[in-house]
């Protein structure tokens, strides 16, 4: 959530980046007054309290005719103060409330827009050229399919539609993904870390997930459970209602977990193959830092994630997310999108957000400087969603006879394998 103050000392920017989302702008004005009315409350309350307080040491010295009147007036300021009380919880609730409906502000070098107002930021490598070289290019199932790697005809029979079995060298290729992606990940100074797939509503809340992306989270009724899209969600809860030393910041963790997503609103795409699936490992890191470097580590965990998708030696470009299609917990955005030949453009496989302080109001985690503490910043980037990647392996490094090449960097984590072969029919 955003400061209550910067709210009430600048209005206008709070509109201007709801505006900016496409979202709705009266909510600032509502909470303004719901604010006001938690404050008066509020100072009614400690007044009533004050004078509640006053009178009770009042009456023990009374006597006769004063004692009784003094008991009168207390019964009636009891019941005053129950009634402050009340409004005073009530207002606090409705402010949570409309507070909790409120997008982070967005950044101002940010491009205002939708889904496809993004700015390309970076282009990387050059699709290859198959017509050149002879021959068409196969898609990412049918290639999985010669090479015994992905099964998703079982996967339905099974489980229902976009879901998948990797089997053989799909396996291999997961677990060698999550191992190269977590050595460079250690490389760099995470912190490794296997995370729970099932959280409770505050820390799924906490993160921004339960707002507009309610709708593609999985929710386990009854143990009020949800099943997490994201290790984000199980990493930014880690230090909930926690106080971190500044000195000790940043504090940087990759998470692994499986990751379940509805994909609400999705219908008719991606139906094909793995791209679009329900569950799929994922590595992610995550940052816990000071606000004030929080936007020079967000530019450092874009540079990791093209020196891994560079590892790979896939095509991709960089591009700058519009306000419309930032998500309500992040102020700035960016996406590496690859290159899927058979698709002819570039698709998201990975992103990585900055989400200043929104997350951490919200989870309760703050950073002590000596006596003063304050709310710190949080921010993630996903370094390997495992069936994305797995498509644009098979895509961008396949072969004329089916084969597909494994990138050098990847080469020992599958046992020195320099190509994966197909195999014959299941």
């Amino acid at each position: 959530m955003i400061d209550l103050r910067l709210l009430r000392e600048d209005p206008d920017r709070v509109r201007a980046s709801q505006r900016a989302r496409g979202e709705d702008v009266g909510i600032v004005d509502a909470l303004l007054t719901a604010d006001e009315r938690r404050r008066s409350s509020s100072v009614h309350f400690d007044e009533l309290r004050a004078e509640q307080k006053a009178l009770g040491k009042l009456i023990p010295k009374a006597a006769g005719d004063e004692k009784a009147e003094l008991l009168k007036k207390a019964g009636e300021l009891s019941a005053a103060v129950k009634a402050a009380d009340a409004e005073q919880d009530a207002a606090a609730e409705e402010t949570q409330r409309l507070l909790l409906r409120l997008g982070n502000l967005v950044h101002p070098e940010v491009p205002v827009g939708g889904e496809d107002d993004f700015a390309v930021l970076e282009t990387v490598g050059t699709p290859r050229d198959f017509e050149a070289e002879g021959f068409a290019p196969k898609d990412h199932l049918e290639l999985g399919e010669l090479l015994g790697a992905i099964d998703t005809e079982r996967g339905a029979k099974v489980s229902g539609s976009r879901f998948y079995y990797l089997t053989g060298v799909g396996a291999l290729l997961e677990f060698a993904l999550v191992n190269a992606a977590m050595a460079q990940a250690t490389a760099a100074g995470f912190t490794p870390v296997l995370t729970p797939a099932l959280v409770k509503p505050k820390a799924m809340e906490g993160t921004g997930f339960l707002g507009q992306a309610a709708e593609d989270v999985y929710h386990l009724d009854k143990d009020d459970l949800y099943l997490v899209g994201t290790s984000e969600v199980p990493l930014a809860a880690y230090h909930m209602d926690e106080i971190l030393e500044a000195d000790a910041l940043p504090r940087r963790y990759a998470g692994f977990s499986s990751c379940f997503r509805r994909e609400a609103g999705s219908y008719g795409k991606d139906t094909r193959g793995i791209f679009r699936v329900h569950q799929f490992d994922k590595v992610e890191m995550f940052v816990y830092t000071t606000p004030e470097e929080a936007e020079a580590e967000h530019q450092r965990l874009l540079e990791w994630e093209k020196q891994w998708l560079t590892s790979l030696e896939l095509p991709f470009r960089v591009v700058d997310l519009a306000s419309g299609d930032l998500g309500s917990s992040a102020t700035r955005k960016f996406d590496c999108e690859a290159w899927i030949p058979t698709q002819g453009k570039y698709r998201e496989l990975t992103s990585t957000s900055n989400t200043t302080e929104f997350q951490s109001r919200r989870l309760s985690i703050r950073m002590r400087e000596g006596k003063r503490v304050r709310p710190l910043a949080t921010l993630n980037g996903t370094l390997c969603a495992v069936t994305r990647t797995i498509v644009a392996i098979l895509e961008n490094h396949q072969q004329a006879d089916g084969s597909v090449r494994v990138p050098e960097a990847l080469r020992p984590f599958l046992g020195g394998r320099e190509v994966l072969e197909p195999v014959a029919a299941r």
